[in-house]
């Protein structure tokens, strides 16, 4: 009789493993909140008690621009109608189905109790702490310094980007990039150079860091709610300028594989980025000023500059990760964002939003414009090259709902992008 208990407990096991169901552990292990469970194939799984016995589970990652969701907040929006809602940038997601107010749509999984056991059904096994992850790629560069021209600092961009980089206040590193800008391109500054830029840009002391989860936004209902959106658009915006000019001074090392530096054209590309950066930052904190606010009377978190320590070894990476993924995905939910003012006659913003959301599009552009001309360099296939860097550097799938135009406008056709969709799952049988 012990045997068969045996035989049938590991029956048992076998059609619950069969049926895709993972036991994630004791009901009594998991709070009231969010907790995330680390997956075998990269996908993440937030799992969300608002109360009592009930759970739910979702992608941990945001599909607008990957936000920790774990970090998220659990609203009550009425008519038991729950939503988890992004720390980064407020984007909510129903805990029924994923449906989200501003178009976009996350996976989410069954969750069952049984026995005291919590089980959410997915193929790809689940645990509490990290799983091993693999090798991060290493892009061919030639990291040595030797046979390397000295400049002298005042004459050369990368000073230009150390010294931006550097800056901690906001509206002054904008300005100084435009003069770095008119000088470069004028040809007053003639040299590359070399420098190393800091680990992280330098940012104003009186300006209130917090961690993503603690950051609340509005949805742009109300003027409060547009404001603290339009500040969250600034916090990028800065973010964006010294992402430009980190590009520009961490990669003069980088060599093609007849041993040549990047062409000029690389580096008044990204000064062109950096300097639209900067205006679009300059042009949110006047609208701000405007509306009775200023860029530091919120909150603001340091979370956007993960991307760039996570590539600083990786000029491939960086391209693919920042502009034709991030930025990418800017144009995803311009439409919707772009709506939320609309809606409430918030005309003045509205015109701001499409001067940005056009120059972001050649923002694009340009990553992709370099990413292929680095990858034909060194005989790589473009597409296979750019669906290898991003399972490594951004973790989880792209999500839809895609801008298609606005990425076909910037020469992103869906061959680039919607392989990095995740497949359709198989139908899953329920126990």
């Amino acid at each position: 009789m012990e045997g068969f208990g045996r035989d049938l407990v590991g029956a048992l096991r076998e059609v619950v493993s069969a049926s895709h169901w993972q036991c994630v552990g004791a009901k009594e292990t998991f709070r009231s909140g969010c907790t995330k469970l680390y997956s075998e194939d990269g996908e993440d799984i937030v799992l969300i008690r608002p109360e009592g016995d009930r759970f739910y589970a979702m992608d941990s990652t945001c599909p607008h621009e990957g936000g920790p969701l774990e970090l998220g907040e659990i609203e009550d929006l009425g008519n038991g109608n729950l939503v988890l809602s992004c720390p980064w940038h407020d984007f909510d997601f129903s805990l029924k189905d994923g449906s989200s107010s501003s178009g976009l749509q996350n996976q989410v999984y069954e969750v069952r109790v049984f026995d005291g056991k919590v089980y959410v059904q997915t193929p790809s096994a689940l645990s509490l702490v990290p799983l091993k992850t693999s090798k991060l790629h290493q892009s061919v560069t030639d990291s040595s310094s030797e046979n390397t021209p000295t400049f002298s600092l005042e004459s050369t961009l990368c000073s230009w980007a150390a010294k931006i980089l550097c800056t901690p206040d906001p509206e002054e590193k904008a300005t100084l990039t435009h003069r770095a800008q008119e000088l470069w391109n004028s040809g007053k500054i003639t040299e590359v150079g070399q420098s190393e830029p800091p680990a992280q840009p330098s940012r104003k002391a009186d300006l209130t860091v917090v961690d993503p989860g603690r950051i609340k936004r509005g949805k742009g209902g109300t003027l409060a709610s547009r404001i603290a959106l339009l500040h969250s658009l600034a916090n990028i915006e800065q973010w964006a300028i010294d992402l430009s000019w980190d590009i520009i001074g961490r990669f003069t090392t980088f060599r093609l594989p007849n041993g040549d530096r990047l062409p000029r054209e690389f580096y008044t590309d990204f000064v062109k980025v950096a300097g639209d950066e900067a205006k679009h930052y300059m042009l949110l904190q006047k609208r701000l000023v405007e509306l009775g606010c200023f860029f530091g009377a919120l909150p603001v978190h340091n979370g956007l500059w993960q991307s760039a320590a996570d590539t600083s070894h990786d000029l491939l990476a960086r391209l693919a990760i920042v502009h034709m993924v991030h930025e990418a995905r800017g144009l995803d939910i311009h439409p919707q964002t772009l709506n939320r003012f609309a809606t409430q006659g918030d005309e003045a913003s509205v015109k701001l939003l499409e001067i940005i959301y056009t120059d972001e599009i050649t923002h694009v552009a340009a990553g992709l414009k370099w990413f292929t001309y680095i990858c034909s360099k060194e005989n790589r296939d473009c597409l296979s090259t750019f669906h290898e860097l991003v399972p490594i550097y951004f973790r989880g799938y792209l999500k839809p709902p895609f801008n298609a135009a606005g990425r076909q406008s910037a020469g992103m056709t869906e061959e680039w992008y919607l392989p990095l969709v995740k497949p359709e799952s198989e139908e899953l049988r329920t126990p």
